[in-house]
């Protein structure tokens, strides 16, 4: 294993793309293998690497770590972005299952057709706005602090960043009505690792498109079950 985490997914978001964000956010640089072909997955699958049979797999540290939640909690607390005692991480994972909840309608989206995915677009919004952003919004606006737990970049932070866009890809406006939701995401979006990596030509993945819903129904036999992980 080289020095860089390796990480091992489709060319696209997915469960791999909060993973991403997390390492850009630690100023971690990467590496990625794409899995293109059945072949790359079953060569996985029998050199013992996939420990459930699942992707996203990463190679950090000498391990080879499956299970999103896993991964994004070992890089948290190495780049000390998990709070400073277990109150804080305790909120953090709180933040953050709060923040997956939303994600995990969004992630849904392209495997969607057509008519389901307008019926999806307006179901995601009404959740952001009645149920998750809401909660954000108050935190910050309780204790009057740049970021959601005890003042300081963490991992709950980042994984808000990336919701609040993945729902601005469906709604552009969607903050209007959140005002220290904007301010937080102006704040964060100007972080230097964040603004590197939201700066075009990174490691950051576009909207699943046609492309990548194809690749991963191909690679796992028409199977993708989202909720897996």
């Amino acid at each position: 294993m080289s020095g860089k985490p390796k990480l091992y997914y489709f060319d696209g978001r997915g469960k791999m793309e909060s993973i991403r964000w997390l390492l850009a956010a630690a100023g971690v640089e990467f590496e990625e293998e794409f899995l293109e072909t059945r072949e790359q997955y079953e060569k996985l699958l029998q050199d013992g690497f996939l420990l459930f049979q699942q992707v996203p797999m990463v190679e950090i540290d000498g391990m080879r770590m499956v299970q999103t939640r896993a991964i994004l909690s070992y890089i948290a607390a190495k780049y000390n972005l998990y709070g400073k005692d277990l109150k804080e991480r305790a909120l953090i994972d709180m933040y953050v299952g709060g923040t997956d909840d939303l994600m995990m309608f969004i992630m849904m989206f392209p495997f969607l057709s057509a008519e389901d995915k307008e019926k999806q677009r307006a179901f995601i919004v009404q959740k952001a706005t009645s149920r998750y952003f809401p909660a954000y919004e108050k935190v910050l606006k309780d204790h009057g602090q740049d970021f959601l737990v005890g003042n300081k970049f963490s991992w709950a932070d980042v994984h808000l960043l990336e919701a609040i866009l993945m729902v601005e890809e469906k709604k552009s406006d969607v903050l209007s009505g959140f005002p220290q939701l904007q301010a937080f995401k102006a704040r964060i979006s100007s972080i230097p690792t964040i603004k590197k990596f939201l700066e075009p030509g990174s490691q950051r993945k576009p909207v699943p498109d046609d492309k990548y819903v194809e690749t991963v129904r191909r690679v796992l036999c028409m199977y993708y079950d989202l909720k897996a992980n």
